[in-house]
């Protein structure tokens, strides 16, 4: 690391509770800015650990969501177990989790609980629907939200050729839950240090959606007659590409660009609302230009002329993209399959390093570690812990329940 860098939350410490995609990327942000990230999970693992990719029985996904954390394996059935988090609980800073509303504290680790026993705690639950409301303690997934939110329908209603709404497997409300989850965190740091109390945060999956829908739920309030400009791709001698010329110069130059009269002196396009109201058939006229040419040659013509302009790519060319690579978006993790490419946080600060962890912990392989140097448990204490199950059913227990099924 440079000298003049810094790690921004070095000494925090953080309780990851949290399973899937939410929890878990916004707990790995904390771990990119520093912060020590110790993931709680069940003795069989995290269920992610299972997910596809898998490289000799790795999943890449989940190590995308993890790497930089440590891993303590506890059976959170076990009073021993829940015993142990509640001293944990004492020497963190932040505790993350994203069960369905109400479970953590049937475990007896709910926030009011936890106050008690560390004021300065800062306590970040994700949720589908929030801690509070007729909705809170409904399953949700964030397909789930997606459909409720009315984001599919707008994606439908974009489209103009389905009338109903298309199936995906991008889940943005996830991603959106571990961004508000962290930017509420550091926010609540802030106010601790100025307070000295810590404090319960509450993110709703729901909620997030609702603040990715900026136009479309004043659209909804207000509702408007002309046609809102869809971008969508432009057909060129050799595939697509999508153009955008949002603003008056961008129009200016796209016309200089192509020399179309046609589209410099049609009424229908010479000012911004009548370009908006008939933007698909700009977009006709444009693709006239684009059709004699291939996407290169629109791409370095539109590009020099200051239009913005994009081709249609699949997700695995970002991996090799010179300028990518060049601003440092990819980092090499690892784990017991070996090294990969996964992707840094996306931001860039002057004065701190923040890249993803390359280290992509193994189920409960920090256990000795975080317990001696947190706790000052001796390794006797850490075996009896072991013999009452507190990190899931003891070794001779656990060999006869694989016998039995085998």
């Amino acid at each position: 690391m440079p000298e003049n860098k810094t790690v921004p939350l070095e000494g925090v410490r953080v309780l990851d509770f949290s399973i899937m995609l939410a929890g878990p990327y916004c707990a790995r942000l904390l771990a990119d800015v520093g912060a020590e990230v110790i993931k709680i999970e069940p003795p069989e693992g995290d269920d992610m650990r299972l997910r596809t990719p898998l490289r000799d029985g790795h999943s890449a996904y989940f190590g995308q969501l993890n790497a930089g954390k440590k891993s303590l394996a506890l059976d959170l059935k076990n009073a021993e177990a829940i015993a142990l988090v509640r001293r944990l609980v004492a020497e963190a800073d932040i505790l993350v989790e994203n069960f369905r509303p109400g479970v953590m504290d049937r475990l007896g680790l709910g926030y009011e609980a936890l106050r008690e026993i560390n004021p300065r705690l800062i306590y970040c639950s994700i949720s589908g629907y929030g801690q509070s409301g007729t909705d809170a303690e409904r399953a949700a997934y964030a397909m789930i939200v997606h459909a409720e939110s009315g984001f599919d329908r707008s994606l439908m209603r974009y489209a103009d050729d389905r009338d109903r709404p298309a199936a995906g497997a991008i889940f943005v409300a996830d991603v959106l839950g571990g961004i508000f989850g962290y930017s509420a965190i550091q926010t609540a740091l802030v106010q601790r240090s100025r307070t000295g109390k810590g404090q319960r945060i509450d993110v709703a999956l729901m909620d997030c959606m609702l603040n990715l829908l900026v136009y479309e739920l004043q659209e909804a309030q207000f509702p408007i007659r002309s046609s809102r400009p869809t971008y969508g791709p432009v057909r060129a001698r050799d595939g697509d590409l999508l153009i955008a010329p949002v603003t008056a110069r961008n129009f200016a130059a796209l016309c200089e660009v192509t020399g179309q009269d046609e589209l410099a002196n049609d009424p229908r396009f010479n000012a911004l609302p009548a370009r908006g109201a008939n933007w698909t058939a700009m977009m006709q006229v444009v693709e006239k230009w684009t059709g004699r040419h291939s996407v290169d040659e629109c791409i370095a013509a539109l590009d020099a002329a200051g239009v913005p302009c994009a081709r249609y790519r699949d997700p695995g060319a970002a991996l090799t993209d010179p300028h990518l690579v060049a601003r440092g978006s990819f980092s090499s993790i690892a784990d017991g399959a070996g090294e990969f490419v996964g992707v840094n946080a996306p931001w860039k600060m002057s004065d701190a390093e923040t890249p993803i962890g390359r280290d992509i912990p193994s189920i409960g392989a920090h256990r000795e570690e975080v317990l001696s140097r947190m706790l000052e448990l001796s390794p006797d204490e850490i075996t009896a812990l072991a013999n009452m199950g507190a990190f899931g059913a003891p070794r001779g227990e656990r060999e006869e329940k694989q016998k039995a099924r085998g």
